[in-house]
């Protein structure tokens, strides 16, 4: 269970007609083959939260008269992600390929409804991480593996970590794939150049207005002008996300929210993957080997792009890494 990159950082190979971390990226958020054979088909169940609000939860639906499932995945899906995603319907695939049962949890907002409290979600959700997992143990009649995407991989290595030996009666394993675990360090990268134009604009364009309505649904709730100013998710989270959810601003959000220096409080076997090319992941920001504790597992392969690990001809497909982040945790959960 040590931390030495291994297996598919050794193997992956982008394909010659889509190099760099820009294109990896883009071309698989955008214009990807998601799945082998039929697309995946969910059923949406809602849960009340303590506090009176509520989130969605899209399991896969299973065959009638299948076989009980033999494992439980979990994916956490990353900012403005949901069971639609590009990676949310690849994982789904390679789960209704296995026999798995396979569940969605959104973050509050992200299922298509505004959600009922003053507040949303954030990068270093652990709290809620932990909560959703607790209720589906309870209903999994298989071992519970989780993974996390981006933001959602960065929450779900929080609460391994704020759970430390607790968290084995919960997920078996769990796995963060191409998650800023340096907030900061990522925070500047898309706040900047290309990045800014394309990749924070993008990001944008959806969280501003979702905002907004939450500031009419709660007047007063924070500066509405600042808000519709801002032009980076810096000034972003600092009217937003870091005052509704309990941080003094923006650097302490970054900062407390972060997975990076807490990595080696983690006590199940948890895989951290990113590309050293990610475009707003930068690779001097990620652990070196053996600096991550003796149950992480660093996978860095030199390609990839934020998410995107393309494989085969064109149009392609994204179905290189999610079949061997789910073996990694078959194997270790």
């Amino acid at each position: 269970m040590g931390s030495a990159v291994e297996g598919f950082a050794r193997h992956y190979r982008a394909p010659w007609w889509l190099p760099g971390g820009n294109l990896q990226t883009i071309w698989a958020a955008t214009l990807s083959r998601r799945h082998l054979g039929a697309p995946p088909r969910f059923v949406r169940e809602r849960w009340a939260t303590p506090d009176g609000d509520f989130i969605d939860v899209d399991h896969l639906q299973r065959p009638p008269g299948s076989a009980p499932a033999r494992r439980h995945l979990v994916l956490f899906h990353g900012l403005e992600g949901s069971s639609a995603s590009q990676y949310a319907q690849a994982f789904a695939s390679v789960a209704q390929q296995r026999g798995w049962a396979f569940s969605v949890p959104h973050f509050r907002g992200c299922s298509g409804e505004l959600n009922l409290a003053p507040r949303a979600y954030h990068s270093g959700d652990f709290e809620e991480v932990g909560w959703i997992l607790s209720r589906l143990r309870t209903q999994a009649a298989a071992p519970l593996l989780a993974v996390g995407v981006s933001l959602g991989g960065n929450a779900l290595l929080r609460w391994a970590e704020e759970a430390g030996d607790s968290a084995a009666a919960t997920a078996a394993a769990v796995a963060a794939v191409c998650s800023p675990i340096d907030l900061a360090a990522a925070g500047r990268a898309i706040d900047r150049g290309f990045n800014r134009l394309v990749y924070a604009r993008m990001f944008l364009a959806t969280m501003k207005p979702r905002a907004l309505a939450k500031l009419r649904q709660f007047p007063g709730l924070f500066d509405g002008t600042k808000l519709a100013a801002a032009r980076t998710l810096y000034e972003f989270d600092d009217v937003f996300t870091a005052p509704l959810h309990g941080f003094v601003d923006t650097p302490d959000y970054w900062s407390r929210a972060s997975a990076l220096p807490q990595l080696a409080r983690i006590r199940i076997p948890a895989l951290v993957l990113n590309a050293r090319n990610d475009p707003f992941v930068p690779a001097a920001s990620l652990p070196a080997p053996g600096r991550a504790g003796p149950w992480v597992t660093l996978w860095q392969p030199a390609h990839g792009g934020h998410v995107g690990f393309p494989a085969g001809r064109p149009p392609g497909h994204v179905q290189a890494m999610p079949p061997a982040v789910a073996d990694w945790l078959q194997q270790h959960g």
